[in-house]
């Protein structure tokens, strides 16, 4: 009898070690987790990198596109007014010519040159096609300002279930190596664990800097609107004090 509790003892004492040593082989450092992964969960892991690069590059873009066009409106605007005060209407287009990144400049250009080629007359005619052109104007820049944000959005809604997918493969890894293994010991499941918090995690990290650079973008491109909304009507009046005068 004692030499069965003894041997039952040795036993189960082999297979705690077994198991211990079972659970320390898996790494959880990043080069650990990779190494672990299967194929199905690193498709999805360098998708949401691809995505994050596409993510950042569009914020970069943005930032700078809109830092230029917010710079050079400040110089442009005292300028143009300045010369268009002084009916200098020429004079007035160079300014714009040599401030190309404003939103503002490429407005209020469209409009002055649709203006010069009526012949610089004041009529009602000239009003209107001047107006026409300063709205098309507005919806071509618009549509410049705009331009990468939809891929943030597209990041920012869809990279959680890129996570969630590697998720799910993650689990089922688990319990495939459950079944597999016949056993439930979490050194048996840690691997395919990792798995689905590595990718989830991801998913999140990808998705939540977009959310927010897409929601700020979004913003700034809504004060550009105004301000070139305020600049078209500015001008218009500008014209129509013009047709006054004859």
């Amino acid at each position: 009898m004692i030499l069965a509790q003894l041997a039952h003892f040795a036993s189960h004492s082999v297979n705690s070690l077994a198991f211990f040593q079972e659970e320390q082989t898996v790494s959880f450092s990043p080069l650990g987790l990779w190494q672990h992964m299967g194929w199905p969960a690193r498709t999805i892991a360098i998708i949401l990198f691809i995505e994050s690069i596409w993510s950042l590059a569009v914020m970069i873009d943005r930032y700078l596109y809109f830092s230029a066009a917010r710079k050079q409106s400040r110089e442009f605007a005292p300028k143009v007014a300045g010369a268009l005060k002084d009916s200098k209407l020429e004079e007035a287009i160079k300014i714009a010519d040599r401030n190309k990144k404003s939103h503002l400049a490429e407005v209020v250009t469209a409009g002055l040159q649709e203006f010069r080629a009526s012949g610089g007359a004041a009529t009602e005619a000239t009003i209107e096609s001047s107006g026409r052109a300063l709205e098309r104007a507005e919806a071509i820049v618009h549509a410049k300002l705009k331009r990468g944000l939809a891929v943030l959005a597209t990041i920012g809604s869809t990279a959680p279930f890129v996570g969630l997918l590697g998720t799910v493969i993650g689990i089922l890894n688990a319990f495939q190596q459950i079944a597999t293994q016949k056993t439930s010991g979490i050194g048996a499941v840690a691997g395919g664990i990792s798995e689905a918090l590595v990718t989830t995690a991801f998913g999140l990290l990808v998705a939540i800097p977009a959310v927010m650079a897409f929601n700020y973008f979004t913003g700034r491109v809504e004060a550009f609107d105004v301000e070139m909304d305020n600049s078209s009507s500015e001008l218009i009046d500008y014209f129509i004090k013009q047709n006054s005068k004859r």
